[in-house]
């Protein structure tokens, strides 16, 4: 089951997040604080990131972040899969199949569906091959603003 993230639900959501945060899945640490950053901007009705608690059998196992943008070599909206993590046991359930179901139901209107993963994220990128992804061929850059 796919739920949208409540109040009640930030410890679990800071738990998951520190999970993922020291998975393989990230290439990087980041300070805690933006963990609580994100679940505050999630639960804000902010139109920019939306937050999901992932269910098995009526326990969370997992947790998702979406973020939306306009993108211009599409001609509309995007919705970014900026975050999504199963626990260990919730893996091969179909539950990453069943939220880019929901994803994909729930926001017609976005004309790509992007994502990030590690290389050596194999399971994964086999998952989102499946499920009709296709690596883009652009080298990502970043700035950072300095706190």
């Amino acid at each position: 089951m796919i739920r949208p993230l409540q109040p009640s639900d930030r410890e679990l959501f800071l738990e998951l997040t520190k999970e993922f945060y020291h998975s393989p899945a990230v290439l990087h640490e980041v300070p805690e604080q933006y963990f609580v950053n994100n679940f505050e901007e999630a639960l804000s009705e902010s139109p920019y990131l939306k937050g999901y608690i992932l269910e098995l059998d009526g326990k969370p196992v997992g947790f998702a972040l979406l973020a939306f943008t306009y993108v211009a070599e599409v001609g509309g909206r995007q919705v970014m899969i900026e975050e999504i993590y199963l626990r260990e046991e919730a893996r091969g359930a179909g539950l990453g199949q069943e939220f880019f179901r929901f994803v994909e139901q729930s926001f017609p209107d976005c004309r790509r569906q992007r994502l990030e993963v590690t290389p050596e994220n194999e399971g994964a990128r086999r998952l989102y091959g499946r499920l009709g992804f296709q690596t883009l061929g652009y080298l990502q850059m970043v700035k950072d603003r300095e706190e």
